[in-house]
């Protein structure tokens, strides 16, 4: 019987996190599927960052699929204030710039 109690205060402490966290995000004046489309868009930009370090020339295929997903960080990081990604500008940058550079080269080809 205490279990059950255990359990279910558990349960409820768990379900009051999750509200506040919502109520935090409102707060900041997102929305929740902002919030967590910047999140996914922060470990892309990770992923990009690392791979535009690496690789200097790219495949064409390779370059679409690079502006395909620069385009959605670039879409995910307009929705939510820049100072909540202040720490990530570095990479945002340099990710922005290979976005430019591949761009260019793709219009100067065409």
């Amino acid at each position: 019987m205490i279990l059950f109690y255990i359990i279910y205060a558990l349960i409820f402490i768990i379900i009051a996190l999750a509200g506040y966290a919502v109520v935090q995000i409102k707060l900041f004046g997102l929305n929740v599927k902002d919030f967590w489309s910047f999140i996914e868009a922060n470990q892309i930009l990770d992923k990009l960052y690392i791979f535009s370090q690496k690789y200097e020339k790219l495949s064409t295929q390779e370059q679409i699929i690079y502006l395909a997903e620069a385009e959605k960080i670039f879409n995910a990081f307009d929705k939510v204030p820049a100072s909540l990604w202040e720490e990530e500008y570095e990479k945002y940058s340099k990710v922005l710039d290979k976005y430019k550079d591949i761009k260019v080269s793709r219009w100067n080809s065409n």
